[in-house]
């Protein structure tokens, strides 16, 4: 797969976190069975088995044609992050469904199928170019903590390490291993802004 392009922007001396979901095909589909017109709206798809925070979209619902996606295969604009309330209950908090038709039936809630973890570990390097010199380095599980439950990657930069960052621009990739295969899940450019305020 290719590394997906995300540029980090660090403050110096602040703790940067960024969550990592890693996500692949095939594309899950749940029957859906209600949608609420409220906000957020709530959608009844019985084990469902998104995890909270994924992302999301709904395919085919009758009535309710609003909060169909626009687009197929489905753009990151009609994704919407879930927030789980039971095993067969979702909402997306970005959305409020009280001014759309009512829903009749039918319908799909749709999304990425989570890879599962188990067995990972991570890397990232951040360097003066591809290629260059080396200006920091992070492994797991230290800096990157791998969630089997919820299926995610926390990087995590500690402001103890940014503060005594003197670059203020470079590259980098994050990649995961296993059994000797590395897969490159995030790569692009590094910015870090001076901080004003020190201890």
């Amino acid at each position: 797969m290719t590394a997906k392009r995300f540029d980090l922007k660090v403050r110096q001396g602040e703790t940067y976190l960024r969550v990592i979901r890693w996500e692949t095909l095939p594309l899950v589909w749940k029957p859906i069975t209600a949608i609420t017109q409220s906000g957020p709206v709530r959608i009844t798809a019985v084990a469902h088995g998104c995890p909270d925070g994924w992302k999301a979209c709904v395919k085919d619902a009758g009535g309710m044609d609003e909060i169909n996606a626009k687009n197929w295969p489905p753009r990151a604009s009609d994704m919407h992050k879930v927030a789980v309330e039971s095993s067969s209950v979702v909402n997306f908090n970005d959305v409020s469904s009280v001014e759309y038709d009512p829903y009749t039936s039918g319908g799909y809630l749709v999304y990425y199928t989570p890879v599962p973890l188990t067995g990972y570990t991570a890397r990232m390097k951040i360097k003066d170019r591809v290629g260059g010199a080396i200006l920091a380095t992070f492994e797991s599980p230290t800096d990157i903590v791998f969630d089997l439950a919820s299926y995610t990657i926390t990087l995590t930069i500690a402001a103890s390490v940014s503060e005594l960052w003197t670059f203020t621009r470079g590259v980098y990739d994050l990649e995961v291993v296993s059994a000797g295969v590395v897969t490159a899940l995030l790569s692009g450019t590094v910015t870090v802004t001076k901080e004003v305020t020190t201890t």
